[in-house]
């Protein structure tokens, strides 16, 4: 927290990168440095904060932090509509600005500012030109750059531009883990520990950039997933990825009494194997011979199937939902619910179930991706869990609501 004051041994540094284990620390500690950091050492300057989205900037630091800030002797003012913080402290005013960085284009909301300092919160989950550009901003005499983020894989542009050239680059790095965290109880830590496996949990728990490999699913085992006799569901939901040349997979789920979703059927047409391709019309009406004569709550489909999508609507029996397809987090997901044993398939789903068997990460590559075969199946089991568990939609989306007067 006080790294840059002036009788701290590293108070010439440009920069504070930490990384390292969730719930070590990283960010609290980092965040009530930099407000104390420029309320000491600036007065009538602007400042920035910048995160993945501004939602989950709001959420990690905005509402956390602020009535931590007051009950520190700060004042703090927030102008939602327009995206900053004006805070005080003692005779001392700054403007703090409040950024997302989640794709190349939003390089272009911070560009010609100026200002004194800006913290990144999760970096590694930016886009390179957003940082560079925010950071080409600090040209105020005794700007400072403050970075903090989980651990990705080790070809990762931060890691090998900041992690390992803190010294190069005058910053100073710190390496977290959840033992840095006294406010962390002991069975929390213990559940952390289980919750993940593989390259996540060297990421997450132990705080190392590991690459990925081997089975996407190490989880998945046959005698604690794959079930024989058909439960009884109160909810149903179809789930589709779509292909013309390669394989389109369907996954029929259902909701038993206990709470877990089951893949009670699948349809699996592969055109190369049959020497046949099939039309929208003909999977629509397999989609139908699926869903039988239940009541199918929505279907949610491969969201680069605009014709396929188009159809289902006109035919207008079932709902239908573009997925969300962001892989990493969908594969995280899904390997939650395997763990928590809120997920089952079926005897009868033996694409599915082969699949789970064979999908691997890429080796050698320089991000985390899946080999991009076994992987039909996988896309709509994705596309399920990530709609029914919480990644409906964009995080920047809105909800209005009207009352009458």
């Amino acid at each position: 927290m006080n790294w840059w004051h002036r009788r701290s041994p590293h108070a010439g540094r440009d920069a504070l990168v930490c990384d390292g284990a969730v719930r070590s620390g990283k960010t609290l500690s980092m965040c009530v440095g930099f407000f104390g950091w420029f309320s000491h050492e600036f007065n009538g300057q602007a400042f920035a904060i910048c995160g993945k989205t501004m939602t989950s900037l709001r959420r990690n630091i905005v509402s956390p932090m602020l009535p931590t800030l007051r009950g520190l002797g700060f004042e703090c003012e927030e102008k939602i509509s327009k995206n900053y913080l004006d805070i005080s402290f003692g005779r001392q005013k700054n403007r703090v600005y409040l950024f997302g960085g989640k794709d190349e284009g939003s390089a272009a909301l911070i560009q010609g500012m100026t200002l004194a300092g800006v913290l990144f919160d999760e970096v590694a989950l930016m886009p390179r030109s957003f940082v560079e550009q925010a950071i080409a901003r600090c040209s105020v005499q005794g700007s400072k750059l403050w970075f903090n983020c989980n651990p990705e894989y080790p070809q990762h542009w931060f890691y090998r531009e900041w992690v390992l050239k803190a010294q190069e680059k005058n910053a100073l790095h710190m390496h977290f883990t959840m033992d840095d965290n006294p406010s962390l109880d002991p069975a929390i830590r213990n559940r952390y520990k289980v919750l993940y496996s593989g390259a996540f949990y060297k990421r997450f728990v132990e705080g190392i950039w590991a690459g990925s490999e081997g089975l996407v699913y190490p989880m998945f085992e046959s005698g604690r997933h794959v079930i024989h006799d058909m439960p009884r569901c109160g909810k149903h939901v179809i789930s589709c990825d779509y292909g013309t040349v390669n394989p389109s997979s369907f996954g029929l789920w259902g909701e038993a009494d206990d709470g877990t979703w089951v893949r009670l059927a699948e349809y699996y047409w592969d055109s190369r194997a049959n020497a046949m391709q099939r039309t929208d019309e003909e999977h629509y009406r397999a989609l139908e011979q699926l869903a039988g004569e239940r009541q199918i709550s929505y279907v949610v489909c491969d969201p680069s199937a605009a014709s396929f999508i188009e159809c289902i609507r006109r035919h207008g029996r079932f709902t239908v939902i573009a997925g969300k397809n962001d892989v990493v987090t969908g594969i995280r997901l899904v390997a939650d619910k395997l763990r928590e044993d809120r997920l089952k398939v079926h005897a009868s789903c033996g694409d599915c179930i082969r699949e789970f068997g064979a999908y691997t990460w890429e080796s050698g590559g320089g991000r985390d991706a899946p080999r991009k075969e076994y992987d039909h199946a996988m896309d709509d089991v994705r596309y399920f869990v990530a709609t029914e568990f919480g990644l409906r939609g964009s995080e920047d989306g809105f909800f209005a609501g009207s009352i009458k007067r």
